[in-house]
């Protein structure tokens, strides 16, 4: 056993503490009365996935977590919830009274075999990494490397924008 004041143990209770703010967000996503609380639990789940990117070395990749997923997408959730004009506001309810158990046997299942999966899986070692992560690595590589790929998806996000505006001012017309 590693003691707790090292270096790896202390790395062990921060990744515990990512998993734990994941499951935490999980858990008020799925069970909160209301949508702009499940939008929340969502933001704070995708706030530890981003954590458990950065302590895996990847910074770039917990940076766009939390820009474009945390940010971004549970923003335009709440902007879409809030500017709808609901008919009367509805709670969710669960359908059946054997959802939740059949639920809970369900994940046991399927966590049962998943590690039952990565336990007899014989695992090819880890490849050597190509260059740090760092951000002016990542950037280098998306101007030399990957522009192509980063021009079309600049180009998918500017017909999305431009959808957006066509489709909210047809919206607007009609009021």
């Amino acid at each position: 056993m590693t003691p707790l004041l090292s270096v790896e143990g202390l790395a062990g209770v921060v990744f515990l503490g990512f998993v734990l703010i994941i499951i935490l967000g999980a858990l008020v996503a799925t069970h909160a009365a209301t949508l702009i609380r499940a939008v929340t639990g969502l933001a704070l789940c995708l706030v530890g996935v981003a954590g458990v990117y950065y302590f895996l070395g990847s910074p770039f990749l917990a940076l766009m977590q939390l820009l474009i997923y945390a940010g971004a997408v549970c923003v335009a959730i709440v902007f879409a919830v809030m500017l709808a004009e609901p008919q009367g506001v509805k709670k969710f309810k669960r359908m059946h009274p054997l959802a939740g158990p059949g639920a809970v046997a369900a994940g046991t299942l399927m966590a049962w075999g998943l590690a039952a999966l990565a336990f007899k899986t014989s695992w090819p070692k880890a490849a050597t990494r190509l260059n740090t992560g760092a951000l002016d690595d990542v950037g280098r590589s998306m101007m030399t490397t990957f522009v192509v790929s980063f021009e079309l998806i600049s180009l998918i996000l500017l017909v999305a924008i431009i959808g957006t505006l066509v489709l909210g001012r047809r919206g607007r017309s009609k009021a």
